[in-house]
């Protein structure tokens, strides 16, 4: 099969296309014929580096995929030959990865295609939609009629948290970088959208969200690399919960006094870290609300699986370079 991988860590160009052995399903695995594989920022943490995981080479890169099942392995109670996927979280603790013609994955980690939903947006939705149901339930138990705010409302994260708390019931307040995206998020579902670059943002918040007694946001979703916590935790009603997803290497300030004195929380998680069980849970969120006419994903560029090393580049240039020449996801198609 040709797939994309690596024999060294490095830059996008140590990326190689090339051919590798098929891969066989093992007992309680399922055999993908991949459709399209998405590319997330973790993809290019791995291969450059700056997150160090044990890895065999070659090693393929890529966490989510969308396909059609071509072999089950022992076991597989779940799927039959012919059904369609969808799933993400490969790549990691020795799972190979998704940039591939081909997939073996266990059928823990896969989902049903839904009738409607192509291989594109539900590769692209993958990582990120798990991701915003894991954060805005498991994590922090949001609730009907509480408010949610968002930084990057048309972001792969931040859109799926846009619309999956609204979903729920949620008021949402979100920010964007320019009039364009912000008809997007108000498309998408957002009570309030606000540019980022205002200098009278918190103010505009505030006074938004203090129309409530009380009044404050209940859930900080917070996606950026470099949270802002001292702003953050003086914009939340007591008892709200901040969470984080974002910012390796961030060391922000964190007043303590106003943390404790209004009961908040403040909660980290990374989706790998959930069990199959619960990634399920979010996946079937994700899959109501496609089934309901509410879920959209946003696909910024589309490249042939050959391109692999240039999308890299792209998703770097835009992820830590902050070049803004992305919205939406990057797909692979091989």
């Amino acid at each position: 099969m040709k797939a994309a991988f690596i024999t060294e860590i490095g830059d996008p160009e140590v990326l190689q296309y090339g051919d590798l052995p098929d891969p066989e399903p093992g007992p309680g695995e399922v055999l993908v014929k991949v459709g399209a594989a998405a590319l997330n920022p973790i993809d290019t943490y791995i291969r450059s580096g700056a997150v160090a995981l044990p890895i065999e080479f070659p090693y393929v890169v890529g966490c989510d995929l969308a396909g059609t099942v071509e072999a089950v392995g022992e076991g597989v109670s779940r799927f039959a030959v012919g059904d369609r996927v969808w799933g993400s979280n490969q790549s990691l603790f020795g799972r190979p990865g998704t940039f591939a013609e081909y997939a073996a994955v266990g059928e823990e980690w896969l989902y049903p295609t839904q009738d409607g939903m192509t291989d594109t947006v539900a590769a692209a939705g993958a990582l990120v939609g798990i991701t915003a149901h894991l954060g805005l339930f498991l994590h922090a138990g949001l609730g009907e009629g509480e408010t949610v705010f968002v930084n990057g409302g048309t972001g792969g994260v931040g859109a799926s948290v846009v619309q999956l708390a609204k979903a729920a019931g949620a008021r949402v307040v979100a920010t964007v970088g320019s009039a364009e995206k912000a008809e997007r998020c108000q498309a998408l579902g957002a009570d309030l959208v606000l540019d980022y670059h205002l200098s009278d943002l918190d103010e505009r918040i505030h006074e938004y969200v203090a129309k409530d007694d009380g009044g404050g946001v209940d859930v900080w979703f917070e996606t950026q690399r470099e949270p802002t916590l001292e702003r953050t935790i003086g914009l939340m009603r007591k008892r709200g919960r901040i969470v984080l997803m974002a910012g390796r290497t961030a060391e922000p300030r964190f007043p303590l006094g106003q943390f404790y004195t209004n009961d908040l929380r403040l909660q980290g998680f990374a989706m790998f870290n959930a069990s199959p069980d619960e990634q399920r849970t979010a996946a079937e969120g994700v899959n109501g609300l496609f089934q309901q006419g509410g879920w959209q994903v946003e696909i910024g560029r589309t490249f042939p699986l050959s391109e692999a090393a240039a999308a890299h580049r792209l998703q770097e240039e835009n992820t830590l370079g902050g070049a803004g020449s992305l919205s939406g996801k990057i797909v692979l198609l091989p």
